[in-house]
């Protein structure tokens, strides 16, 4: 690899990194969500370190990250004649393969029949808060959530009400894509304007590292805010255009197979 690909591999890596925020049992998580997500797909931990360091991330880190991981149940470790080797583990596929669907949709589904769940103060609100762990219903306050799909026939102590027509008030776009998020969102943005094709001969290892970037920054975007059709967004809202800037990045740098994680370059 010649000098000018290490210098454009450098800039990218600082241009989509994110030091400030930067969880490394969560940066893993990503990594293995878009490399080896799939059953007995395994990374050994040579190739996780050739990976991860470029972000200015060191061994020692990396090492305490797994230990938490495999602690809490996503990861599991091995031998491999004298090298480490690393999976994710039920759980940990379960938990990738739920989030999926949003992380690399790029037609996010646009629903259109909406229903109000309406809790009485107090009583029903257990009920409510555990509606709003689904993935089809946001809050739009204390008491009341708004969802998509068919109405639920089983939630007795919830008023429930199918809605055709929905006004949506700037408090509540507000509400949904709060500031801190559009924020994220535009520099994201932002950073992925300034980074230019990539160029012909980066190693597997070095494709792995930048889609490991790519993903975690719109991943911590994307999870972050539920899928709504543009009349729920703010008019400050980049998610879409950034949507697009993520994927036409990731389709010139595809996804690398693991054995040629562990191959090292000429």
């Amino acid at each position: 690899m010649n000098e000018q690909h290490n210098l454009w591999f450098d800039a990218t890596v600082q241009q989509l990194n994110d030091p400030q925020n930067q969880r490394v049992w969560s940066v893993i998580v990503s990594l293995f969500g878009d490399l080896a997500q799939e059953k007995g797909a395994r990374i050994s931990g040579s190739a996780l370190t050739r990976i991860i360091t470029p972000m200015g991330i060191k061994p020692e880190a990396i090492r305490v990250a797994l230990h938490r991981l495999r602690k809490d149940g996503w990861i599991e470790s091995t031998r491999a004649g004298r090298a480490s080797v690393h999976y994710l583990t039920e759980y940990g596929r379960s938990q990738s393969a739920a989030v999926t669907p949003r992380i690399y949709g790029r037609c996010p589904a646009a629903p259109s029949n909406w229903h109000l769940l309406i809790a009485e103060d107090g009583a029903g609100q257990a009920t409510l808060d555990e509606v709003l762990l689904l993935p089809s219903y946001v809050a739009v306050n204390r008491t009341t959530a708004l969802g998509h799909g068919p109405v639920p026939r089983s939630l007795d102590d919830l008023m429930a009400a199918e809605v055709s027509s929905i006004a949506v008030p700037d408090w509540l776009k507000t509400r949904l894509f709060p500031d801190h998020l559009r924020e994220a969102c535009a520099a994201l943005q932002k950073d992925l304007e300034q980074i230019s094709a990539p160029p012909a001969g980066l190693t597997a290892a070095q494709t792995g590292t930048l889609r490991t970037l790519i993903v975690h920054r719109w991943r911590r975007v994307v999870l972050r805010h539920p899928d709504l059709p543009p009349g729920f967004h703010p008019g400050d809202w980049s998610g879409e255009t950034c949507r697009a800037l993520v994927f036409a990045l990731l389709d010139q740098l595809p996804r690398p197979g693991l054995t040629a994680l562990d191959t090292l370059p000429d």
